[in-house]
């Protein structure tokens, strides 16, 4: 009887033990995101943290603790970096001050599956490193390029200078190069400045407009420029929680798995879209085709120049070798 009772209270540490072995072993990562939870841009990161959650249970657990509200979008990087938050899903141009080559995510017309058969990714994540981030890899979104949004009627690109002209850093260049002012925003803060007038437009996404500009776009320049794509980056400590073979599928999941059908989402999305800022009383200026080469020209050198003298011209021209069509 005692052998008996000896066995069962063994087996019931043990079993405990391993209880506790097992969720130990889980990491759970904080993160936050560029914007809100509701925001259209934010839905792919939803998604992907359903699925780790549920492909890795047990391995990984991804808290989704919110957006701006929760950390400002400009210092998210940073606070991945330092570990007030253990990740981030932001845009590539929020931290251009920790790596200066960021940014180069938005410069291609290129789409996911052409800039994964370079040596893109895997070079920007050992310039993530040497700034102490981890890049695990970018959610695309190629089709998401960016578009000029005025309050006021314009006929071209000429009609922009002098203009105040919201961006975020990427897009900076660009409109100082096309002689407007570029106000630098979060997206957040779109809306009031120009209900009151403290710019006359902006660039932005060609996704959710029409519902919250109604009445203060009216003019919408086409064609897009760049791309979008949305790093994700996690603390080097919590990184290093992990096992090198949990790293390395976790990766795998999202670079080779998930990134690429997040890709082609969109296009349903878009058609919708642009009816409905016709809808709104946008009025849709599309450039004749020499006047949007030119623009989209224009829109690479003044981008690329930045990124040559903030990172040095070697790795620019690394890295445009890879993204250039």
């Amino acid at each position: 009887m005692k052998k008996f009772l000896k066995s069962t209270i063994f087996a019931g540490i043990m079993a405990t033990a391993a209880l506790v072995q097992t969720a130990a072993a889980e990491v759970v990562i904080n993160a936050v995101t560029l914007a809100p939870k509701p925001a259209y841009i934010t839905n792919p990161f939803r998604m992907f943290v359903e699925e780790v959650n549920t492909k890795f249970a047990g391995e990984v657990k991804i808290n989704w603790r919110g957006g701006p509200e929760v950390m400002p979008p400009f210092k998210q990087a940073e606070g991945v970096r330092n570990g007030a938050m253990d990740m981030t899903y932001t845009s590539p141009s929020y931290y251009q001050g920790l790596v200066p080559t960021s940014g180069t995510m938005n410069l291609s017309f290129k789409n996911y599956a052409q800039i994964a058969a370079t040596n893109y990714h895997e070079r920007m994540t050992e310039l993530h490193a040497e700034k102490d981030l981890i890049l695990l890899g970018e959610i695309p979104a190629t089709e998401l390029n960016f578009l000029i949004y005025m309050g006021e009627e314009v006929s071209g690109l000429d009609d922009l200078k002098g203009k105040r002209i919201r961006v975020f850093p990427t897009l900076l260049p660009l409109v100082q190069a096309l002689g407007a002012e570029p106000i630098v925003l979060a997206m957040g803060e779109i809306f009031t400045a120009m209900d009151r007038g403290a710019i006359d437009g902006f660039m932005q996404g060609p996704v959710g407009q029409a519902a919250n500009f109604g009445g203060l776009v009216k003019t919408v320049i086409y064609p897009g420029v760049y791309r979008a794509g949305f790093p994700v980056l996690v603390n080097k400590k919590t990184w290093n929680e992990m096992s090198p073979d949990l790293q390395k599928r976790l990766t795998a999941f999202l670079r080779d798995d998930f990134a690429p059908r997040m890709d082609n989402i969109w296009q349903d999305t878009l058609e919708k879209e642009r009816k409905a800022m016709v809808a709104a009383g946008f009025t849709l200026l599309e450039l004749p085709p020499a006047e949007a080469a030119r623009y989209e020209k224009i829109a690479m050198d003044a981008a690329w120049n930045v990124v040559s003298d903030k990172a040095g011209a070697d790795i620019a021209n690394e890295l445009r070798g890879m993204l250039d069509k």
